[in-house]
């Protein structure tokens, strides 16, 4: 986490302009705001590549969900991943005296939950889960789920992350075509 000193009487927020170009951050504004409201996963991941969010394939993103407006290079987002309905992935604080920056990772097949809010320096791990309007302060380990305010571990999968999972279930499915 790297944190940068704001001298002066008010808090680090007033700092902003400073930190980054206020042009930057309303073209990440504008961008986002469509991305926030466009039903399109194809229009979302190529609009947040332009402002330099890392976004694998095939990674889903639900309406409203919002990366960080000011720091958006720092997050990446693996395959396969969704960031749920409502979820923010933050790279800032604004605090009193200073403003913290972190990358912010969220592995491949791993699902954020509507509402949740990953703060700065977090890494969700390959295949693991956070629960609806959770806050994750901490890294998340694979194969995890994880819950609440703060978010702590609820359940493990044993072994691991079944990463195959999604792909034996629908193969178990039967086939409506032969019909």
């Amino acid at each position: 986490m790297d944190r940068v000193a704001t001298p002066g009487p008010r808090n680090s927020l007033w700092s902003w302009p400073d930190a980054k170009s206020p042009l930057v951050v309303v073209r990440n504004y504008l961008v986002i705001l469509l991305c926030r409201i466009s039903p399109s996963l194809r229009l979302k991941n190529w609009l947040l590549r332009r402002i330099g969010v890392s976004v694998g394939a095939g990674v889903s993103w639900g309406l409203e969900s919002t990366p960080d407006v000011f720091w958006p290079e720092r997050i990446t987002v693996e395959s396969d991943a969704i960031v749920g309905y409502d979820a923010t992935l933050l790279c800032h604080e604004f605090l009193q005296d200073e403003y913290r920056l972190g990358d912010v990772v969220i592995r491949r097949r791993a699902m954020i939950g509507a509402g949740a809010i990953v703060l700065p320096g977090v890494t969700v791990g390959e295949g693991a889960r956070v629960a609806a309007n959770s806050l994750v302060t901490e890294d998340v380990p694979a194969g995890t789920t994880v819950a609440g305010v703060p978010a702590e571990v609820v359940s493990e999968r044993a072994g691991g992350p079944d990463l195959g999972e999604a792909n034996a279930e629908q193969s178990a499915k039967p086939d409506r075509a032969a019909k």
